[in-house]
């Protein structure tokens, strides 16, 4: 979230710009500095699909913890996504192919153990080791012996790639150049680990220690998650609350509800029921939301190998010229979301306009065409969604849209939250389509890409592999410029136009509420609220 460089569990409410004007009573885009440091504050949330560890987190709802939990060599600001060291003393390289690392002394986990070297190879190698079955594996594909390591059936457990120089320092080194390898470290599958994970990965990942601002309270399933401040935190990004409680939701209504009444302060979706005729403005009052463009990517995936009446790209094109995105858009979202023309966000570098072409376009006699083609879809086509992320309005409506234009039996279909769906995903159970959102771990139109669409990436859930296009994406990866990456880049996507294996809808907006209780809410280019530079009103 991340899907997943985040898979999104919620409906994120346009991307045109990185930085927006935020709306809500201020022209700033926070919601001021009255409050400060101390106290605690209650977020909303949702359950983590897997236990709390880096390497196998690859959803929003368990990523939201960890972001405040762990530091990584690399830290995102907060309003330019742009990365700054954080455990990273400096990341060098001559070549794009050997990259030093010397990370800062006084870094510790929240087991009082210091941060060293060996943490973060240690913690590489375990997520890059086939057999154990982390859905971060994939991030470690540049890196020389991934292919021998990454196999589920290998023996060889440490990438040949990393090399522990001394405490403080140690080396990557790729098969190709990556001219973007330090821009990718700051994201969650690339934290380290302490000692003592390995020890009990299963039993850690439900008690986890990182080396973050907060440290792990507490995990009552269903109910909340619950953190507060690691005192002996030694990194620049530290939080302004004493504690911090995700109170987990099922339902975005139930979850917008609570922040009503006070029980949550803060919410990083408004339901869609809230969205109609900016009804959420009135209920929270100026000075108590904002809205801001983010990198979210909201599109719906299809499965042809488990439902081969897709299998078909013309089925599948035709479904796409059967969904009316502008009016969807406009009747649901109350304009709140932008329809899609591709599959990269237009906040990021490199973002080609019209990559889906008319494909993505409202055409329903295009459409009935391409159907007939493609050999129609006989029975009915489900469109499943998360029940506990805000989602029913939207694929009922896609659905609707689609049995119109093109007559086939789309029926939005609800698994109990986003974890339940996943897992289903991942075990190949679920045919028809499924909602999918995207926000970057990364500003690179590359997170875009190759954790979704590379072969056995951990949010390849369309089973899609193309040699090509693993060809085009390490070409990419190894240009001398970013002009020359992006113009490859293009090209990788325009080869998922082709084969059109998921369906591009809307880019998203971030519409963050909050109580009365908080202070100096600032959203991220992510999708999120900066929890950690939220405060309590004094």
């Amino acid at each position: 979230m991340r899907v997943k460089s985040r898979a999104m569990a919620i409906a994120s409410i346009s991307a045109a710009a990185l930085l927006a004007t935020a709306c809500g009573g201020s022209s700033d885009d926070d919601s001021g500095s009255g409050g400060g440091p101390g106290g605690e504050i209650v977020s909303g949330g949702c359950n983590p699909e897997n236990p709390l560890v880096a390497g196998n987190t690859a959803e929003t709802c368990g990523g939201d913890v960890l972001d405040v939990l762990t530091a990584k060599l690399v830290h995102y600001n907060p309003e330019t996504a742009e990365p700054e060291n954080d455990i990273a003393e400096s990341i060098e390289t001559e070549d794009n192919k050997t990259f030093t690392v010397k990370i800062k002394k006084g870094y510790k986990f929240h087991d009082g153990t210091e941060v060293k070297a060996k943490n973060f190879v240690d913690a590489w190698n375990y997520t890059a080791f086939g057999p154990n079955g982390q859905q971060g594996g994939y991030f470690f594909e540049p890196v020389e012996g991934y292919d021998e390591v990454s196999d589920p059936k290998s023996k060889v457990k440490e990438l040949s790639g990393l090399e522990v120089v001394d405490d403080h320092t140690f080396t990557i080194k790729t098969t190709e150049p990556v001219s973007n390898l330090p821009l990718r470290l700051g994201y969650t599958a690339f934290a380290p680990q302490p000692d003592s994970f390995f020890d009990d990965p299963e039993a850690f990942g439900k008690k986890p220690v990182a080396a973050g601002p907060y440290k792990f309270d507490s995990w009552d399933e269903n109910s909340s998650i619950v953190v507060s401040k690691f005192d002996d935190y030694a990194g620049e990004f530290g939080g302004q609350a004493d504690k911090i409680t995700f109170k987990i939701f099922q339902d975005a209504d139930a979850e917008y509800t609570a922040l009503q009444a006070g029980e949550v302060d803060v919410v990083r979706q408004i339901p869609a029921s809230a969205l109609v005729d900016d009804k959420f403005k009135d209920d929270l009052g100026e000075g108590r939301y904002l809205e801001k463009e983010n990198s979210t990517l909201q599109f719906i995936g299809m499965n042809y190998h488990v439902d081969t009446k897709l299998k078909n790209v013309k089925v599948r094109q035709a479904i796409s010229m059967a969904i009316d995105r502008p009016t969807i858009v406009k009747q649901i979202f109350n304009g709140a979301m932008t329809p899609a023309t591709g599959w990269v966000s237009p906040i990021v570098d490199g973002y080609k306009e019209g990559a889906c072409g008319e494909y993505c376009e409202y055409n329903p006699t295009k459409a009935k065409q391409l159907l007939e083609e493609g050999g129609g879809y006989d029975g009915k086509l489900t469109l499943t969604y998360n029940g506990d992320g805000g989602h029913k309005e939207w694929t009922e409506a896609v659905c609707n849209s689609v049995n119109k234009a093109i007559g086939i039996d789309c029926v939005a279909t609800p698994a109990v939250d986003f974890k339940t769906m996943l897992t289903q995903l991942g075990n190949d159970e679920l045919k028809g389509m499924f909602r999918m959102g995207w926000v970057m771990d990364y500003p690179s139109i590359e997170n875009y890409l190759a954790p979704i669409y590379g072969k056995g990436a951990g949010s390849n859930y369309y089973a899609y592999d193309n040699a090509d296009f693993q060809k085009k994406m390490r070409e990419a990866g190894a240009a001398e410029t970013p002009e020359e990456a992006n113009k490859l880049y293009q090209e990788a996507e325009g080869m998922i136009a082709k084969e059109f294996t998921t369906i591009p809808t809307w880019y998203g907006k971030t519409i963050i509420g909050w109580s009365e209780k908080v202070d100096n809410v600032q959203a991220t280019p992510f999708g999120n609220p900066d929890l950690a530079a939220i405060t309590v009103k004094e």
